[in-house]
């Protein structure tokens, strides 16, 4: 049979490999990607089953190993998950996302803040001085990105409050 062949044929190898050809007296039956070829020993440890034994040719062999290899990975991320919600340090010190929700936001408003800060003659870091917040956090705002900024609600209210404007969609 043809190299890379899937084993459809006569089933009569010649002798050979049927991944790399080489001719080998002691040729086995693995599953390799799904499909049953007789290899040899070098090419049998690329077989689809964990522990590396023969397939058993039912068709079914899922290689109990790669049901237990999934458990353990749904547990480790199980935990991971329970950890991160239990776990509060990677958030920054005081903040309260809880206290401090993003309102609803019109639209375009970002465009509407850079007007605004315009019109009062304002530079960004000037207002950002001027309501004691980050200049990132204004200009997160100002390009649109609040929500992937994280900003609070609180830095909206004092933009609002600072500029006359309405940025929150009531």
């Amino acid at each position: 049979m043809a190299k890379y062949s899937t084993g459809g044929g006569s089933g009569d190898t010649g002798g050979s490999c049927e991944l790399c050809g080489a001719t080998d007296s002691s040729l086995e039956t693995v599953n390799i990607a799904g499909a049953q070829l007789q290899v040899c020993a070098t090419c049998a440890k690329h077989r689809d089953d964990a522990k590396g034994q023969t397939s058993s040719g039912s068709g079914d062999n899922d290689g109990g190993d790669n049901v237990s290899r999934k458990k353990r990975a749904a547990q480790n991320a199980a935990k991971l998950h329970d950890a991160q919600q239990t776990d509060a340090s990677h958030w920054e010190d005081g903040a309260d996302y809880d206290d401090d929700q993003l309102p609803y936001l019109v639209t375009d408003y970002g465009r509407l803040l850079t007007e605004a800060r315009q019109d009062a003659g304002l530079q960004r870091e000037e207002l950002a001085a001027d309501l004691g917040l980050d200049e990132a956090d204004i200009l997160a705002v100002e390009q649109g990105r609040a929500t992937q900024a994280g900003i609070g609600g609180s830095v909206i209210t004092a933009l609002e409050d600072r500029l006359d404007i309405e940025l929150a969609d009531t």
